[in-house]
């Protein structure tokens, strides 16, 4: 799976079928975190596992929706063994992701409206395994800030495609200086601080990336988030779905 030692990891993916993983194969990747909004663990989890293979293992993860909509703070976890709901305040989702003993990372911090702050990221340094230090979907400034929030706090840095269309897999990706084999050994790969490579395009292929994911970024907050909203029910991932055995009903923040 990883070529003497070097493993090529997307630390967050959106998509998954078997064009990504034959795209994932063709640009010579090992691992991909698999983590889709408003998906229960358990069906990530079976997918994952579905489309992983000697070639590609695909980890998964989730990427969970603390606060309101209006102001809500994306923290991405791995390692989880039970559910964690979106929808509930940040101190909730910190709490149980130490609870479960979950790696922790914080993608695109500062990034528009969906993402931990420069504050929050202090504030839960001793939770948080690494920070997301490029994202295609950031503008330069955007990944300047994060660089150096990650090296005021001596948090160890990650990168990822975040992609949410196909052709983004692979276009930014982390290089670990270790054989990552098992969801174990990537989670041992970030808690250990294992050297690591950050790889990402640049030039003109990096600007139509980056367009191509913010136009569907402002679609899921326009038309998807209202279809969301106002037409198709609870989500599956809502604090007082019955998934959630009511553990989350007091907490839920709508």
């Amino acid at each position: 799976m990883n070529d003497g030692g070097v493993t090529r990891v997307d630390c967050h993916v959106k998509v998954l079928d078997d064009a990504i993983v034959e795209r994932a194969t063709r640009v010579g990747l090992d691992v991909v975190v698999y983590a889709p909004h408003f998906t229960r663990l358990p069906d990530i989890r079976e997918r994952a596992a579905a489309y992983s293979s000697d070639e590609l293992l695909v980890v998964p993860g989730r990427e969970v929706f603390t606060g309101a909509w209006h102001d809500r703070k994306h923290v991405l976890a791995l390692g989880l063994e039970e559910p964690v709901p979106d929808f509930i305040p940040l101190e909730t989702a910190m709490a149980e992701f130490e609870r479960q003993d979950a790696t922790v990372l914080a993608p695109h911090p500062e990034f528009a409206t969906v993402s931990l702050t420069g504050a929050d990221v202090r504030h839960y340094a001793e939770t948080i395994d690494a920070v997301e230090v490029f994202n295609p979907k950031h503008l330069p400034w955007h990944n300047r800030r994060a660089r150096e929030l990650a090296d005021e706090l001596a948090l160890s840095p990650f990168t990822s495609s975040y992609a949410h269309l196909p052709d983004t897999v692979g276009v930014a990706h982390t290089v670990f200086e270790s054989a990552i084999d098992t969801e174990a050994d990537l989670l041992e790969a970030f808690e250990a601080e294992i050297a690591r490579r950050i790889v990402y395009k640049n030039g003109l292929q990096r600007v139509r990336t980056t367009a191509r994911e913010l136009t569907h970024l402002c679609y899921e907050n326009t038309w998807k988030k209202a279809d969301r909203l106002f037409l198709s029910g609870l989500e599956p991932t809502h604090p007082r779905h019955i998934a959630y055995d009511g553990r989350f009903d007091d907490v839920a923040v709508y």
